[in-house]
């Protein structure tokens, strides 16, 4: 569990800085960036945006859960270069916006391959489809199943 875990601010800082200087080394640190621990959340591994009450500070938030030590720290890093990779490309800093949509074109897999991480890149893919929902379910209770919809005729036809 999260409890006590050495993957505090200060971690997360320094992670962010080796990340920068190992495979970001060309992309110049325009602004001041950010990382933070946020919310713990289902689906969001993390986010890139800009500060509300700095809006020249880039702000990367990672999903809290990583602070569990039983995600590994690939995931964490893939995530990290993830959001690094949107930085470079305009999104949510002051570097020009390269492509329309943060997405398009499978772009987030050619960058990770053109830093040679795509192998990270599908570790953390096969890694969270096989044990994410594990790990949610020591943060979530678990959703209800919904019961099947059942077809219901038409107003006019219950009439008959």
């Amino acid at each position: 569990m999260i409890l006590d875990s050495p993957r505090d601010q200060q971690w997360l800082e320094s992670l962010l800085d080796n990340i920068w200087a190992n495979y970001f080394s060309d992309v110049q640190r325009i602004n001041n960036v950010h990382i933070k621990y946020g919310r713990i959340a289902r689906r969001r591994l993390g986010s890139i945006g800009l500060d509300r009450q700095d809006p020249k500070t880039s702000v990367i938030i990672v999903n809290r859960i990583f602070m569990d030590l039983d995600v590994p720290e690939y995931v964490i890093i893939a995530t990290i270069v993830h959001e690094l990779t949107h930085y470079a490309h305009g999104f949510n800093s002051p570097h020009e916006q390269k492509h329309l949509h943060p997405h398009s074109g499978g772009i987030i897999r050619k960058e990770f391959a053109e830093r040679g991480l795509e192998e990270m890149y599908l570790m953390q893919k096969k890694w969270l489809k096989a044990n994410w929902a594990e790990i949610l379910t020591r943060y979530f209770e678990p959703r209800p199943v919904r019961a099947k919809r059942t077809k219901r005729l038409a107003w006019w036809l219950t009439r008959i």
